[in-house]
């Protein structure tokens, strides 16, 4: 009995703390975009330090981080010559130092105040956001820090990958473009720092010298898919969004039917025979009337460097070939595991306005269906995103199972660049 009271108070605990954070993060919080939805949606920190006016104007004339800012490029220029295109060199060069990292997490701390351009940014912004939604147990200036952190060490992450030539998470299907044992590939780096040198001879910010390293690195291994077909309301998923307001959300069982893609392994196939097969069981179920919306969830993914996305190419089996009205089509075109599938799934529920509290059913292979509800796609994601974005409901059918998404699926992960 003992046991059963502590599941239930944990239980309990967790969703006190989950309501409390969704009455933080704002579903009409407008996420800003700055240069590029690559950066925003990497680094939203550093994306608001940029276009926050009064928020860049302190920054950028506190004189300590204007000595941080004056030292970083001094010493990319000196690292040019000292380096020789050597690669690890020229790379740790671009990146921060953990030593950077402290002194400008300390500095923020003692430029925050109460009432303040910090205080404001982390009030109006971080926590409407929630895009740092894992940091809001911490005061807002500790919130304000370890947000600073999570990004220069996303910066450093990225660098280190499609620099470095570091292995990623997924190094199948996410590693880099280039074979950096190539004795032309110590060229190309030296050609990249010198124009993160070029690109940095004005910037006024301390973290732009890194942060311009770890776009261009993204940029020219063909890896920005995490911004393809973004702003997603007024493009791919125009016609549903615009629907979403007219939906009578007591009519339906289920909010959404999830639909997690199947990549094939052959170069010029575009949907596997496994996603037209998923997508078949999804529009039953969406014909049954289960839910208003399916959502195709899938990325550029299998096999490396595809060209075909499996969100795209499902939308298009489902209205081409099985007749769902393409306003009933939710495109979810990031995600590159199952773990991002349920994730990304349950941002665009908060982010697009569809009811948080209402359950979901995830409608796949068989499988898939048993990997996700029974066996250990929770602990893959305790351990890959450091948590879990949805909570179980009940089995339906060998296919089907309820779920419920949760507002900690805002959080970025910074250390998958292609689908943070």
């Amino acid at each position: 009995m003992k046991k059963i009271y502590f599941l239930f108070l944990f239980w309990l605990i967790s969703g006190i703390v989950s309501q409390s954070q969704a009455q933080n993060a704002k579903a009409n919080y407008a996420l800003i975009k700055g240069k590029s939805f690559v950066q925003s949606k990497n680094y939203y920190l550093l994306t608001l330090f940029q276009n926050l006016p009064a928020v860049k104007h302190l920054l950028s004339n506190d004189a300590t981080l204007k000595s941080i800012t004056t030292q970083k490029i001094e010493a990319l220029n000196n690292t040019s010559k000292q380096c020789q295109n050597k690669v690890s060199c020229l790379s740790e060069s671009m990146q921060f130092s953990e030593t950077e990292i402290e002194e400008i997490g300390k500095r923020l701390g003692v430029l925050y105040a109460e009432n303040n351009t910090l205080e404001k940014l982390v009030s109006e912004h971080l926590i409407p956001s929630g895009t740092y939604i894992l940091a809001q147990k911490f005061s807002p200036k500790e919130q304000l820090i370890k947000a600073w952190e999570q990004d220069a060490r996303g910066i450093n992450f990225t660098i280190g990958v499609y620099v470095a030539g570091q292995k990623p998470n997924y190094p199948n299907i996410d590693s880099i473009s280039f074979k950096v044992t190539h004795k032309s590939y110590p060229q190309l780096v030296g050609d990249l720092h010198k124009t993160v040198q070029e690109e940095s001879k004005k910037a006024n910010l301390f973290f732009e010298p890194s942060l311009t390293a770890a776009l261009l690195a993204l940029e020219i291994n063909e890896r920005e898919q995490v911004a393809d077909f973004e702003p997603m309301a007024s493009t791919v998923n125009k016609l549903a969004f615009d629907r979403i307001k007219t939906i009578n959300w007591k009519s339906f069982p289920y909010s959404v039917i999830l639909v997690p893609g199947a990549g094939p392994e052959e170069p010029e196939v575009a949907l596997s025979a496994g996603g037209m097969l998923r997508c078949r069981v999804a529009a039953l179920r969406y014909f049954e009337g289960f839910a208003p919306f399916v959502v195709v969830s899938g990325g550029n993914v299998h096999p490396y460097k595809t060209k075909f996305n499996e969100a795209i190419e499902m939308k298009k089996f489902m209205v081409e070939k099985l007749k769902v009205p393409a306003n009933a089509i939710i495109v979810e075109p990031h995600a590159r595991h199952t773990t991002t599938n349920m994730r990304n799934t349950a941002r665009l529920i908060f982010r697009y306005g569809i009811p948080f509290d209402k359950a979901c059913i995830t409608s796949t292979s068989k499988s898939q269906s048993m990997y996700i509800q029974e066996l250990n796609l929770d602990k893959r994601c305790e351990k890959e995103l450091n948590h879990v974005p949805y909570r179980k409901g009940k089995r339906l059918s060998e296919t089907e199972a309820e779920f419920y998404p949760l507002i900690e699926a805002l959080q970025i992960n910074a250390l998958e660049p292609l689908d943070p």
